[in-house]
Order: C-alpha cells, then sequence, then structure tokens
C-alpha cells in the first residue's frame, strides 16, 4: 500500500524500517522538526528523520499537523496513516485524508496507559506485564478499535529505556502484520474493553525519589524514569541523578533518605528496606558507581531530601 508515516523518537524507527522492508510504498515520513542537542545545543534531526532519509524517503519536518501539514500530507494520496509517537495529535480534516484513515501502534495493552508515556507509568506502578497495541485512530485519546495486541512480560531490573527498545522490535512486527492484514481485507478491529488509565507526559517532579516509600515502590520510580527524565534527589543542596538501583539482601535499618557504606557499594534508606544505588551521575559531572561517589564525599552522615 502507500503509506504516509509519521513518528518521531528511536522507538518508532524500527517500525518505519519494517514497513518499508515489507515492499510498501512510503509516500512521506513526517516527524518533528530538528531539536538542540548536546552541550552546544547544536541542531540535530530527530531519529526517524534520519532513518528516512537513509531510506531515500521525503521527510515533512513540522511540530504541529496544521492546515499547511495537512494539505502536504493529503497531497501524497496515501491508502493509509501510520503513526509512532509522533508527538502530536491527528485531527479532521487530516483524520480522514488517507482513503483507509490511520492506525496508531502504541506501547501499552489498551484501554490500560493511553497517553504519552505508557512504558514509563507501567514501570512506575509496578506492572508485570504490558504490551503493544495497533489501534484504528479516532478522535479521542488512544480510544480507537484495537487490531491486534501482544503482551510483553518485563524482566525485573528492566528501566523504561529497556522495556521501550523491546517493544519498538516487537511493535514493529505487530504493525507489520496489521499493515498486512488491512491490505487483504482480512484485519478486523475490536472495541476496547476494560478500565482506561491515563498515562500523560512525565515532568520533572514525577522522577523525584520519594524516599518514605517502600523500597519496591522507590526502585520502581528509578527504572521508570530511566533514562528521561532521569530518577533523582537532592543531596546537601545539589541534585544527584539514580541511574541504577537494586534491593539490597541484607537488614540494615536506615532512615528514609539516610546514607550509609555497605562494603563498596551505598545503601540508602526507604520507608520499608534499605536498596543499593549501583549508578548515579552528581550534577555537573559524569556517572559513577554510587560507592565510588559515596567515598569522594568523606563525610560520616548524610540524609537526602524527598
Amino acid at each position: 500500500m502507500r503509506l504516509v508515516f509519521a513518528g518521531t523518537p528511536d522507538a518508532a524507527v524500527p517500525a518505519l524500517k519494517v514497513l518499508t522492508a515489507s515492499g510498501h510504498d512510503i509516500a512521506l515520513v513526517v516527524s518533528r522538526p530538528d531539536a538542540p542537542k548536546g552541550r552546544r545545543r547544536t541542531l540535530t534531526p530527530s531519529p526517524v528523520s534520519r532513518a528516512a532519509d537513509e531510506l531515500g524517503i521525503p521527510v515533512l519536518k513540522t511540530a504541529r499537523l496544521d492546515e499547511a501539514a495537512t494539505e502536504a500530507i493529503a497531497a501524497v494520496g496515501a491508502d493509509l496513516g501510520v503513526i509512532v509517537a509522533y508527538g502530536g495529535l491527528v485531527r479532521e480534516p487530516l483524520l480522514s485524508a488517507p482513503a483507509r484513515g490511520w492506525i496508531n501502534l502504541h506501547f501499552s495493552l489498551l484501554p490500560r496507559w493511553r497517553g504519552a508515556a505508557p512504558v514509563q507509568h507501567a514501570l512506575i506502578n509496578g506492572d508485570d506485564v504490558t504490551g503493544a497495541a495497533v489501534f484504528q485512530l479516532v478522535p479521542e485519546l488512544d480510544a480507537g478499535d484495537v487490531f491486534e495486541a501482544r503482551e510483553y512480560v518485563v524482566p525485573p531490573e528492566a528501566s523504561a529505556g529497556d522495556v521501550l527498545t523491546d517493544l519498538a522490535g516487537l511493535g514493529a512486527e505487530l504493525l507489520r502484520d496489521v499493515v498486512a492484514g488491512i491490505e487483504d481485507g482480512s484485519a478486523r478491529a475490536t472495541p476496547q474493553t476494560g478500565e482506561a488509565s491515563l498515562a500523560p507526559k512525565l515532568d520533572l517532579d514525577d522522577a523525584r525519589i520519594r524516599w518514605a516509600d517502600p523500597a519496591p515502590t522507590v526502585l520502581d520510580r528509578v527504572r521508570g524514569t530511566t533514562p528521561e527524565p532521569g530518577a533523582f534527589t537532592t543531596v546537601n543542596g545539589t541534585r544527584l541523578k539514580v541511574l541504577a538501583a537494586r534491593a539490597h539482601g541484607a537488614e540494615v535499618i536506615l532512615r528514609p533518605g539516610e546514607f550509609a557504606a555497605a562494603g563498596r557499594s551505598v545503601l540508602v534508606g526507604t520507608g520499608t528496606t534499605a536498596i543499593s544505588l549501583d549508578r548515579v551521575q552528581p550534577a555537573g559531572r559524569s556517572e559513577m558507581s554510587g560507592g565510588d561517589w559515596w567515598r569522594g564525599l568523606r563525610v560520616p552522615e548524610l540524609l537526602a531530601e524527598g
């Protein structure tokens, strides 16, 4: 089929490549504009834009799917629109521009975790199973009928970044199969069932560690906000990013937010048991082991805020 593909981050790249390799005619790729990256704030194309350039596919870079974008997309005469984490809403008349409308690859088992950050919210809330779903795009947020969904068991210590990488591959294969079904007429979409939950974009406060929470809840928040926006705490008025942490087996009595050395590791207290900080990144410095950070402070007692 003749397709238009809308997507922006790394997680959308496997879907674009799989659809291209399946022989579909990707007439146009729509992605967010180049964004400043790194310390020098160099304008950098999105991962999907770069992939489209490598594949020789025309790219429309736009922050909003406004009237001008709608005209450009409609002009390619696509049979079907495919959207994977583009970062903007598709409204009428663009919603009806492709002959068969739009489908969306979403990284959750709908209706659970509708919204911009489904993987992050799934991990923060301790979900053991999540997945990917392809649904018919409708005006309401992630509420369309589902063509197909596949489950994914979350590895115990996986971060949101790890899970999203796995779901990007699983979802690309799922999307390929659904598009093939739409092409040959075998695909059937069914209404979503069950209670819906929302997964809005995370802000910085979502990544702040609450040390009074039980240890599993603290670890879920670290995993769910890694790599973005990045779990953190404040120590002596300075932000400390926590990149990796794990449960600690020994019975160590620490107040919530209290640090203590344990061999070459550093522990911190929670509302229940202490956890070990494996990797941290102090403000303005490179990442390091939690033990190296602690030993470099050379202080007998320390208490984190939060």
